[in-house]
């Protein structure tokens, strides 16, 4: 019973995370257990499990004696957001170039040419899940436990914040430079070229702000 439950409670958790990250579950919205549960055929306890950790993941706010809300971002947040991924992420791509094998720089290219694929297809579904694989590869290409776990705390609201470009092909070739830097082991082209990528999307996550667009990814 309790890994069953476990089990479930870890495919929900994944579902509502994709849904909000997506786009498909916008800020504000309500996440109304029973709903949820009749929807995807569950109790409603994996679905009080799935919550809980997404409110841990800073996606969703709960509120005491009514329904949990997908989380709804401010300028204040960009802001910090940016500043703590800019350093994480740049150590992350350059331990990434410094360390890693054939093996993984097949893994990450692959993900930027099912990226780049989907971009040019107009499917920014399918682009902006690889975009992320690309991001999260490198965190593995890395190999660092301790940044790992850094990123790890706050990596679904990153995504959120800052993975919708508005231009999908733009972003597919920032990590395409990316990625020859990385075969390349330049890391002196990294420390100047990661930066410059967040600071896109950090730019992006402003505008919808401003515009009074839903932040979504």
């Amino acid at each position: 019973m309790g890994a069953s439950t476990e089990l479930e409670s870890v495919r929900v958790t994944r579902i509502l995370r994709d849904d909000i990250v997506l786009g498909r579950r916008v800020p504000g919205s309500r996440l109304v257990e029973r709903d949820i549960a009749a929807e995807l055929n569950v109790s409603r306890l994996p679905v009080r499990e799935a919550i809980r950790t997404l409110v841990a993941e800073g996606v969703v706010v709960a509120r005491p004696r009514t329904w949990a809300v997908v989380r709804e971002f401010t300028h204040r947040d960009i802001r910090d957001f940016a500043e703590v991924r800019e350093a994480i992420e740049t150590l992350i791509f350059v331990f990434a170039a410094e360390r890693h094998d054939e093996l993984g720089i097949t893994r990450i290219r692959d993900a930027y040419e099912r990226e780049l694929e989907a971009a040019r297809t107009g499917d920014s579904e399918s682009a902006r899940i690889a975009a992320a694989e690309f991001h999260e590869i490198a965190v593995e290409l890395a190999a660092n436990e301790m940044l790992g776990e850094l990123i790890a705390v706050f990596l679904t609201r990153l995504r959120w914040l800052f993975g919708q470009h508005d231009d999908l092909l733009a972003m597919a070739d920032e990590h395409r430079i990316i990625l020859e830097a990385m075969e390349a082991r330049d890391t002196d082209a990294l420390r100047r070229i990661v930066p410059a990528h967040l600071a896109s999307g950090q730019s992006a996550a402003e505008r919808r702000l401003a515009d009074g667009s839903d932040l979504v990814v």
